[in-house]
């Protein structure tokens, strides 16, 4: 081999070393960090956001509903703890309760506060729908990065809500508790609570009485909130679905679908003061499908 074809082979190998640092994938945090110094996300990954109208914090913000949201999202981030929650969980009982509509629209509602960050974050690996609220099919998400198919950084979604991004839930997968439980998904919720102090994770989890994976992630994360379907959950059940959990970590109930029959239960949770919520001549409240009441 001639001395020219040797140097040209040492250049090469050289300027793809070189190469291969210049193009090292960035990792999770590093992306989020650039999201957070942006002042608007590229359009063209955009998905939008008011898509459902079940997303009551921003298809109607003005409504009593979107109001019980606020107010479940001022509990959480005003806690007067030493250690506010900053990793939360949603889930239910059993399923139909209602727990995705709750972590939605609780991670809406931070996105909107103007010191915070949310990132929502699907853990139904055995029904994953989380992508259809924003819009979109459903791509790859945590369940193909846990099982070693993709970065984190490449799976999250892009809303039009500025401080708002979705990890979804991804492919379907028969192993949904092995992959919750692994130590994977253990170091990434260990990164994200200890990151950023005006970022908080909304886990959108599987009913406790349906799938091991909700009493997996509870051990996991600050805080827990359990949904409640109005007439439908009974009182037992939900003392028998919470049981396994550290009490210290559940902050709260929701009470879901609550239905008023007369004008006086009506102001018993809401008040008496309507006119508060007419916007532009036009009353928020009538069209209201559904009544969040947080305790």
């Amino acid at each position: 081999m001639s001395k020219i074809h040797k140097a040209l082979e040492k250049a090469q190998k050289e300027r793809e070393m070189d190469s291969s640092k210049d193009f090292r994938p960035r990792s999770l945090f590093e992306e989020m960090e650039i999201e957070r110094r942006e002042i608007l996300p590229d359009s063209s990954n955009l998905v939008e956001m008011v898509c459902d109208p079940r997303m009551v914090c921003t298809s109607q913000y003005a409504s009593l509903a979107a109001e019980q949201f606020r107010k479940l999202r001022t509990f959480i981030l005003q806690a007067k703890t030493s250690r506010p929650p900053r990793t939360i969980m949603v889930t239910s009982a059993t399923g139909d309760e209602g727990k995705t509509l709750v972590a939605v629209n609780l991670a809406a509602g931070i996105s909107y506060d103007l010191h915070s960050y949310a990132l929502l974050v699907e853990c139904d690996f055995r029904d994953p729908g989380l992508a259809h609220w924003f819009g979109g099919a459903n791509p790859k998400g945590l369940s193909d990065y846990l099982a070693g198919d993709g970065e984190i950084s490449n799976l999250l979604m892009k809303t039009a809500a500025e401080k708002l991004r979705v990890l979804p839930g991804g492919g379907v997968r028969e192993n949904p508790a092995e992959l919750i439980g692994s130590k994977k998904m253990e170091a990434l919720i260990e990164e994200l609570k200890s990151r950023y102090a005006d970022r908080y994770v909304i886990f959108d989890s599987p009913p406790l009485l349906v799938a091991t994976e909700a009493e997996i992630l509870s051990k996991w994360v600050d805080g827990v909130i359990i949904v409640v379907r109005a007439g439908m959950t009974p009182r037992e059940v939900v003392r028998q679905a919470i049981s396994p959990l550290e009490k210290e970590k559940i902050l709260g109930f929701v009470l879901n679908d609550l239905k008023f029959r007369t004008s006086g239960l009506y102001q018993r949770y809401f008040g008496s003061n309507d006119d508060y919520y007419k916007v532009n001549g036009k009353d928020r409240t009538k069209a209201e499908p559904q009544r969040i009441k947080v305790f």
